[in-house]
């Protein structure tokens, strides 16, 4: 059982049950997916190749490549790519997306209309606010999902971070709130994190839960009070990359592909 296979059967078991529902979209965007092409790679350019069904065309993705393999029969193209690279790249064009068809328990047929719906989801950028926090505490309340959507969502952002701190807070004006704090961010990475955060909020299923993020430098002197009360999360040290492999189609985010 994969991690996908694991959220559809959650899904699957709870039918009126919106936060299993929105787990399993959010693993589909976050699982590097193996998408089927009608021609090899060239350069950034992905052809996939689509199938017309009864319900609408369709492109279809693997969450393993033995899976893909088993499907075809026979050698065929792929890209392997995020989910959320190809939901953003179908969005707006009626295609819609299958994902193990046939081949496995989390066999799933994603409309166009919810191809549409998860690109949406996913492009909302966080808000930005000023407010004076007058006190923090330790973090209550929170589902156990919340916390297990968090820490998978920062496993993978080794090294864009030291570690995040997830406390309790209350503003001057009286608001309360939950805060999550990076600690030492590299430059240029604040937004990135922000919108994990937030990923992770949405597709926990977490109804009228909030969370702000904050960004502080290990020097700063709240670190040391938001410490004594913060639930710590570590972020993983990264891999070192290999200097001489090409990055595969869709791993840079400055250059995403082109599905034609």
């Amino acid at each position: 059982m994969t991690p996908l296979d694991i959220a559809h059967a959650g899904m699957e078991a709870a039918p009126d049950d919106d936060a299993a529902r929105l787990r399993f979209y959010g693993r589909v965007a976050e699982d590097e997916l193996f998408l089927l092409l009608e021609t090899e790679v060239a350069g950034q350019a992905v052809t996939p190749r689509v199938f017309a069904l009864e319900d609408g065309p369709v492109v279809l993705v693997f969450d393993r490549e033995d899976r893909l393999s088993a499907f075809t029969g026979a050698p065929a193209p792929y890209a392997a790519l995020p989910g959320r690279v190809i939901a953003a790249q179908l969005a707006g064009q009626g295609i819609g997306i299958g994902i193990n068809l046939g081949i496995a328990p989390s066999s799933f047929l994603m409309s166009a209309g919810a191809v549409d719906w998860l690109a949406v989801t996913l492009g909302h950028a966080p808000a930005v606010v000023e407010a004076a926090p007058r006190s923090f505490h330790a973090p209550g309340g929170l589902p156990e999902r919340l916390i297990e959507a968090l820490e998978a969502k920062l496993a993978r952002a080794g090294g864009v971070a030291m570690a995040a701190l997830l406390a309790g807070v209350s503003y001057d004006g009286g608001r309360r709130s939950h805060m999550l704090a990076f600690v030492g961010a590299a430059p240029g990475a604040e937004a990135a994190l922000a919108r994990a955060a937030a990923e992770a909020l949405t597709f926990s299923g977490v109804d009228a839960a909030e969370m702000d993020v904050t960004f502080l430098a290990p020097e700063e002197p709240a670190l040391a009070l938001l410490a004594r009360v913060a639930l710590r999360l570590d972020l993983p040290m990264p891999a070192l990359p290999d200097p001489v492999s090409p990055a595969a189609p869709g791993m840079d985010p400055d250059r995403p592909p082109r599905l034609k």
